[in-house]
């Protein structure tokens, strides 16, 4: 069977699960229109400031829109953070203080995060180096929470539990929101004043809910990812209680200034439009990832989620076991991208990782993830990350040249 033939199987097999996915899309846009009706979204809220930012209605309007959407006391929404690992850092620096610990619950955090909290690289002002000490819970075995070890972990100087979404670069099952309900209950029946902050990006709208719904008290992202549907140009945000938002906008401003500040620069129309057309976005993500999951381990490569299997975020990972496998998987995913399907990717450093990088991104938004993209660090056991996709058949026809590229290599 040639590949093309691979992915009419896999269509076909996938067809229930792509009408399931279309009533979640559904259920969601549901709640996004919900939230801008409540809000009385208008063309007015289109306009926007300059300099300071002051008096931004459609700024404050979108924050209103994406706190109800999240289920959250308050959001802020906005183009001045640059990542989302920017505004996981802005949460964090906004709750902890010299002396507290942090507690990362889910394994090792993701690797922009490393020099964020000062695991390496030292001498940038990070949480280790202002007094905060840090610790983390091993997985089990099988990649996943040990509950057991959680049930205990919390002491009284424990400010902060970081609960990691996604996957990220490690081969473990990423969380769904029954589990981050379930850390949360725990933590806090040991320490009712831990805040439980949850890295939330790239599960945005996977689920009917978000964590904020379930009693995470502050969850961060990127509008590149999920809630940006494809369009926002740049730009985060943090969501939950509205003193822990405060805090964290207090960091990417100044005390006194907060979510005062900030403006948005004429985004403001594709910042609501983004978040729009968000819950369709991530469905089709979510159709290209089952696809991927389904011909790669018809092909005999372990791959995460399996086959079948619930999605959690919008990534699916392929063990291809060689860097040779891992670079002709990502040359083929360029070469059918709509932008830059000239460039041949590489091998290379990049800034918030310890390993070279390896990226395909041919994206109308430089490091946009919900667009498609493929990318994975050169270390053992060499395992692409296959992100996003604006529409599931364009994941369909990079997959085909992929398949091939890598049989190519065998």
């Amino acid at each position: 069977m040639n590949s093309a033939e691979q992915l009419q199987a896999a269509e076909q097999a996938l067809s229930p699960i792509f009408s399931g996915i279309d009533a979640s899309v559904k259920q969601n846009l549901q709640r996004v229109l919900s939230a801008f009706r409540n809000q009385r979204v208008g063309t007015h809220h289109f306009a926007s400031v300059s300099g300071y930012g002051h008096d931004d209605l459609g700024r404050d309007i979108l924050d209103r829109v994406f706190a109800e959407v999240v289920q959250a006391e308050a959001a802020a929404v906005r183009v001045q953070f640059v990542s989302g690992t920017h505004a996981i850092a802005c949460a964090l620096y906004g709750v902890l203080r010299p002396g507290d610990e942090m507690l990362a619950v889910v394994g090792s955090p993701y690797d922009t995060l490393e020099e964020v909290i000062g695991l390496r690289s030292p001498g940038q002002g990070s949480l280790i180096e202002f007094g905060i000490r840090y610790r983390e819970l091993s997985l089990t075995d099988e990649g996943t929470v040990d509950w057991g070890a959680l049930a205990s972990a919390i002491k009284n100087d424990t400010r902060l539990v970081l609960i990691q979404r996604s996957c990220g670069y490690s081969w473990r099952s990423s969380l769904g929101i029954a589990e981050i309900e379930k850390i949360v209950r725990i933590v806090k029946q040991q320490n009712p004043d831990t805040v439980c902050f949850v890295d939330n990006c790239y599960g945005e709208f996977i689920e009917d809910r978000e964590p904020t719904a379930v009693g995470a008290d502050l969850i961060a992202g990127s509008l590149i990812k999920n809630p940006g549907g494809t369009i926002v140009t740049a730009g985060g945000y943090v969501a939950g209680k509205a003193e822990w938002v405060e805090a964290a906008a207090c960091r990417l401003t100044a005390p006194g200034i907060g979510s005062a500040g900030g403006a948005t620069f004429d985004q403001n129309r594709l910042l609501y439009q983004g978040l729009f057309l968000a819950p369709q976005m991530v469905g089709e993500a979510m159709k290209g990832n089952h696809l991927t999951a389904y011909v790669f381990d018809q092909l005999g490569y372990p791959v995460n989620p399996a086959p079948f299997a619930p999605r959690r975020d919008v990534i699916q990972a392929i063990k291809l076991g060689s860097p040779q496998k891992l670079i002709a998987f990502c040359r083929a995913i360029q070469q059918n991208s709509p932008v830059g399907s000239y460039l041949d990717p590489v091998p290379a450093a990049m800034h918030g990782y310890e390993s070279q990088l390896v990226m395909a991104g041919g994206t109308f938004i430089d490091g946009s993830t919900s667009e498609f993209s493929a990318d994975g660090p050169l270390r053992e056991p060499f395992v692409v990350f296959c992100q996003g996709g604006t529409h599931w058949t364009h994941v369909a026809i990079a997959l085909e040249a992929a398949i091939e590229a890598v049989q190519k290599v065998e």
